[in-house]
């Protein structure tokens, strides 16, 4: 099976059991913390990965972080569970597709907006309920810059892009004029 199939997975029954056990949203940010502190730290990782480490050694070290950021029992659980299959490499894929599951429970759909100077906030918040209208959900959007675009704003939602840029514009004129001769 693949690591995106297992990831997959793993991350659909902790959703399961986190929705009849815990805070979802506490389950989120702590599965969050816990991958960044097991994947980010070069010295645990290489603990965690190598084959000398006994596996309970192994499960009590990952079982000692996760608890001591106050991760609730289903998280402790998981990752005490890819500690004894060997599978911690996943956590940073698990907590993605977890993360991206309870954004689908709770009807929230992530953008990435691109706008040519920092939008400000009465704008941001005009680009978000026309977004929130387009799509018929909550928007959460992240902003970013890119002067390459000369005005206008690029969003992304889901797998469609809307591209209302100045330069979008220009080489459509561009192309409409090449083709007219």
């Amino acid at each position: 099976m693949s690591t995106r199939a297992s990831s997959l997975r793993y991350a659909r029954a902790l959703f399961d059991v986190a929705q009849a056990e815990s805070d979802l949203m506490k389950v989120d940010a702590d599965l969050a913390a816990v991958a960044k502190a097991v994947c980010n730290h070069a010295e645990l990782t290489r603990v965690m990965t190598s084959r000398t480490v006994p596996d309970a050694t192994r499960r009590r070290i990952v079982v000692a972080v996760a608890e001591s950021l106050g991760a609730p029992a289903p998280v402790v659980k998981l990752v005490a569970l890819l500690a004894d299959r060997r599978r911690l490499a996943l956590l940073p894929e698990i907590a993605e597709r977890f993360s991206a599951r309870l954004l689908a429970h709770r009807n929230v759909v992530p953008a990435q907006v691109v706008t040519a100077v920092p939008l400000a906030p009465p704008a941001a918040a005009a680009i978000e309920q026309g977004l929130s209208r387009a799509t018929g959900k909550t928007v959460a959007m992240q902003f970013s810059v890119d002067p390459a675009l000369l005005g206008g704003v690029r969003a992304t939602v889901g797998g469609t892009v809307y591209d209302g840029s100045v330069r979008t514009q220009l080489k459509k004129m561009r192309d409409h004029l090449v083709a007219q001769g």
